[in-house]
């Protein structure tokens, strides 16, 4: 690539673990979100901090967006198109409904900018370490163009097709995803109640037929109780569940673990867990089985909190 200077806008979760991988890669990443305290834990990590998305995309061709919400990305393609210049690419890696982006990507293409539909697979956890992979679609030579940044914060990548195939396929992996948490909390509750060691049962499940990624990815926090340090807020998942149902409804397409599973999810809210990882799915569960655990796994998480 000409420039190793990459744009990335939002430095949640997923944002500002891309941005670490990019830097180790060797790019300069110049980033911007609307939360001060998220620019200077930037700066810290070695990149530099825009102020505004403008100035991210005045200063790079290529940017990654990695928004919370439709608006924030309606409003980011409104501000981004005011200082837009021709053939520059945006790889777009939120999990938004379609057509939210598809009105992104015509407003940006009225200013000459290539909008890519470049979903992620994996967690927080994955994206630290480098973990993802990436369900691209939209323009194939821009694709192209944009693979070595790709290559810089993901595992893999696939070109998937024509713009919004990336969502679709995101949509696919995280319907599995969503049973899959909950399939592993269920049989972690199992383990539990029966008299087993849950780490033990960990251990020894995911070298079996009965493994998973979320059984991998999730099961260590499970066995500890403890879900402080989000990969995936429920509250956030609940919006991403949400884009899922209402996809599959409009293809009548029958999802019926998908929909067993969503009111594990809804309990966790209810338990005002909603800023915790998703596999407090599994306190759930726990909650439900009247699992002798979950007493001292509550007293160890008060003791956390008073001090």
């Amino acid at each position: 690539m000409e420039s190793k200077a990459v744009g990335m806008i939002g430095l949640g979760i997923m944002g500002s673990a891309m941005s670490a991988s990019l830097i180790r890669a060797g790019f300069r990443v110049v980033g911007y979100d609307v939360l001060a305290r998220r620019r200077q834990d930037l700066r810290k990590a070695g990149g530099t901090a825009a102020s505004s998305c403008r100035d991210a995309a005045k200063r790079c061709d290529i940017l990654v967006t990695s928004l919370p919400s439709s608006e924030a990305l309606l409003a980011t393609a409104a501000e981004l198109a005011k200082s837009a210049r021709a053939h520059q690419i945006v790889i777009e890696t939120s999990t938004l409904p379609i057509p939210v982006k598809e009105e992104a990507r015509k407003r940006l293409a009225a200013r000459g900018v290539i909008l890519l539909d470049c979903t992620l697979s994996g967690t927080g956890a994955q994206a630290r370490a480098k973990d993802l992979v990436v369900y691209a679609s939209g323009d194939r030579k821009s694709y192209r163009h944009i693979s070595p940044v790709l290559d810089g914060f993901a595992r893999a990548h696939y070109y998937v097709g024509a713009f919004s195939a990336g969502s679709k396929m995101k949509f696919v992996a995280n319907l599995l995803v969503a049973i899959h948490n909950v399939a592993a909390a269920e049989a972690m509750v199992l383990a539990i109640k029966s008299g087993l060691d849950p780490a033990l049962a960990l251990k020894v499940v995911s070298d079996g037929a009965g493994s998973s990624r979320m059984l991998q990815v999730r099961g260590p926090m499970m066995v500890k109780g403890n879900y402080s340090d989000a990969t995936m807020r429920v509250q956030t998942w609940q919006k991403d569940m949400t884009i899922i149902g209402d996809f599959a409804r409009k293809l009548d397409c029958p999802t019926p673990l998908f929909s067993a599973s969503a009111p594990i999810y809804t309990a966790a809210m209810a338990m005002g867990r909603g800023a915790e990882d998703t596999g407090v799915v599994c306190e759930v569960l726990e909650r439900m089985a009247n699992s002798p655990r979950r007493f001292s796994v509550n007293a160890r998480r008060e003791r956390r909190q008073k001090n």
